[in-house]
């Protein structure tokens, strides 16, 4: 046998650099790169094999361990989960800050591997700086708190451990059904140690993504239960996307004229002006698609993990006369409110079971005018939403309808956090699939920057915008710099709204007066966060780290930045100032919250009694 002596993170390197992907019989080269911030217990060692063993991938150098990891995981979402990048930081604080965006992965079913520095194996020099000691268990190190947020956790204590280690990553990141965060922890001597690997570690390896098809007896199960409902509505989640099945998903909904509802995930998987997209499903959901929902007699999920936020917290359909037919590739979703399950890749579902129907030459009850009026009405809401004037500044969903209507189709948003997903999941006219990109699994804050830099990165030839609220972009916006140091444009459009709105909505919806929540100065009278508004100037701190920037603070204002954005070549940054509150409400929706059971407040406790009450309606499956 064979063998070449390398250092574990040159042998990692190398074995990196040969793993290919193939879908449809389509190869792709699956690791395009790493991501790192260096430190002391990972620059000496995968540090210098990047340096000088890296073969063909990229070294992008991150600003924030999160924010590179949050880019890594929107560049491999961009991509359909058909390429990836590394992501290496060094031990203790710098490994922990990779911690929340390995969550954000990991929920929203993202590939990206994470190598952290950790501790000496052989202990010699222990504690070394940044060491986190557990006297009770001294195996653990802050590498251990990837444990939970990882779909799968190893860590190198041997160079030669790392063959069937490496072998295990790649199964998880190219699982369909089970991919996620993959974390190997490396201690840093470990890293520089050698040993002698068989070449054949280092041969291409093509992991070949068969679409896995449906059991003929589940389909036949299916078609039973579909053929004796009427009224039908199908949730497209983002299982739809991953699986390339949006022509298949309209082809389906159009043969048996079923409509058609979309969660966060799956937004952008049938055009906005489909006639069978009745738009965005429960608690940001659309007028249309929540009381087709709660009438439905049959819900069929395509791709969706029912997050609370697509069933409003289970009240969204009356469980007492609807049934569930789920198709998912991943079976604990595929089970969910207690459903008939097909766990099945979705495009190769779809196939089967129009099939099937068709031979039964089953249609849905609806008639033709009742949906196409369902689709006006909320059509003329969204025109509606669009054209709101407010006398004293400019109102958020103005500001969302004219973006809308400026950028062009293939364009690319990506969201995470705060009022915006809510407004954009009801009101954004996506026309083309995969140009809504938003991280609603985790809603993670600090998201929207880095993901925008990595779906940039991903699709170069597309214009795309991070559309990011004050308190998100103040939480994480370093990638910018990231996006500039390697000439990779995106736009970001900054509404300023002085706070945490979204929360200070949620509080006062719930009885509070407001507290916390926006960006005032303290108050000598009051001794509280209630002064005046804190006056940022976004623009010039975009300025600042050399990127272009606008101010918008009229519609005019926002028409002129948004042409000009457009024509700049580097990171431009436009600042917009919305009205507080100004946002979107709920549409015949429930979001379960804790309330006070008992509380000084009489808005207080009024709202713990509703709350009690809409728990009482909601199904407890």
């Amino acid at each position: 046998m064979k063998t070449t002596r390398l250092t574990m993170s040159q042998a990692l390197l190398r074995f990196l650099d040969n793993q290919y992907i193939s879908v449809d019989g389509e190869e792709t080269k699956f690791v395009t790169g790493v991501m790192g911030i260096f430190g002391h217990g990972n620059v000496t060692g995968i540090g210098e094999a990047l340096e000088r063993d890296a073969g063909s991938l990229v070294y992008t150098q991150g600003k924030s361990e999160q924010g590179m990891v949050h880019a890594a995981a929107a560049y491999a979402k961009q991509r359909g989960r058909k390429q990836i990048y590394a992501c290496t930081s060094s031990i203790g604080p710098g490994a922990l800050n990779m911690v929340t965006a390995a969550a954000t992965a990991t929920v929203n079913r993202i590939p990206v591997l994470l190598l952290p520095g950790d501790n000496f194996a052989c202990r010699q020099p222990d504690p070394v700086l940044q060491q986190l000691e557990v006297p009770g268990d001294y195996t653990v190190s802050a590498a251990d708190a990837f444990k939970p947020v990882s779909r799968y956790w190893d860590r190198i204590v041997r160079p030669e451990q790392l063959i069937s280690a490496a072998l295990q990553a790649m199964r998880v990141l190219t699982d369909p059904a089970e991919t996620g965060a993959v974390t190997l922890a490396l201690p840093q001597d470990v890293q520089a140690e050698a040993y002698d690997y068989p070449d054949d570690f280092f041969q291409k390896r093509i992991h070949i993504l068969d679409r896995r098809p449906p059991a003929s007896d589940a389909i036949r199960r299916a078609a039973d239960l579909i053929k004796e409902k009427r009224r039908p509505i199908i949730i497209a989640g983002g299982g739809v996307h991953y699986a390339e099945a949006t022509q298949q998903l309209a082809a389906f909904a159009a043969a048996f004229n079923i409509p058609v509802a979309e969660t966060q995930a799956g937004k952008s998987a049938l055009p906005w002006d489909h006639p069978l997209n009745m738009g965005a499903i429960g608690v940001t959901g659309s007028l249309s698609a929540n009381l087709l929902a709660k009438e439905a007699d049959l819900i069929i999920g395509i791709g969706t993990r029912y997050s609370d936020f697509t069933t409003s917290s289970k009240s969204a359909f009356n469980f007492e006369n609807a049934a569930f037919v789920n198709l998912n590739v991943n079976a604990h979703d595929a089970v969910k409110l207690n459903a008939l399950s097909l766990t099945c890749d979705a495009k190769e579902g779809l196939a089967a079971l129009q099939n099937a129907l068709a031979g039964c030459q089953y249609q849905s009850g609806y008639d033709d005018a009742e949906l196409a009026k369902r689709k006006a009405d909320w059509d003329s809401e969204v025109d509606r939403l669009y054209a709101v004037q407010a006398e004293d500044g400019l109102a958020q969903t103005r500001a969302l309808g004219m973006i809308n209507e400026t950028l062009q189709p293939s364009d690319v948003i990506v969201c995470a956090a705060g009022s915006l997903p809510g407004d954009l999941h009801r009101l954004w006219r996506s026309s083309e699939p995969r140009t809504y990109h938003m991280e609603y699994g985790f809603s993670c804050m600090g998201y929207e920057v880095s993901g925008a830099f990595g779906a940039a990165l991903a699709e170069p030839s597309r214009e795309v915008y991070a559309l990011v609220g004050d308190g998100s972009y103040l939480m994480l916006h370093s990638e910018l710099v990231t996006s500039l140091q390697e000439g990779v444009k995106m736009t970001i459009l900054l509404f300023d709204n002085h706070g945490f709105q979204c929360i200070h909505n949620l509080q006062r919806g719930h009885g509070s007066d407001g507290f916390g929540n926006e960006f005032r100065y303290r108050s000598k009278e009051t001794g509280r966060l209630n002064g005046g508004y804190m006056p940022i100037d976004f623009a010039m701190h975009a300025r600042s780290l050399g990127a272009k920037a606008y101010t918008a603070r009229t519609e005019e204002e926002l028409r002129e930045a948004l042409l000009q954005a457009r024509e700049e070549t580097v990171t431009t940054l436009v600042e917009i100032k919305v009205l507080p509150g100004t946002n979107t409400s709920g549409y015949e929706s429930w979001w379960r919250v804790g309330v006070p059971e008992v509380s000084g407040s009489a808005k207080v406790a009024e709202a713990y009694r509703e709350m009690a009450d809409q728990i009482g309606n909601a199904s407890q499956k």
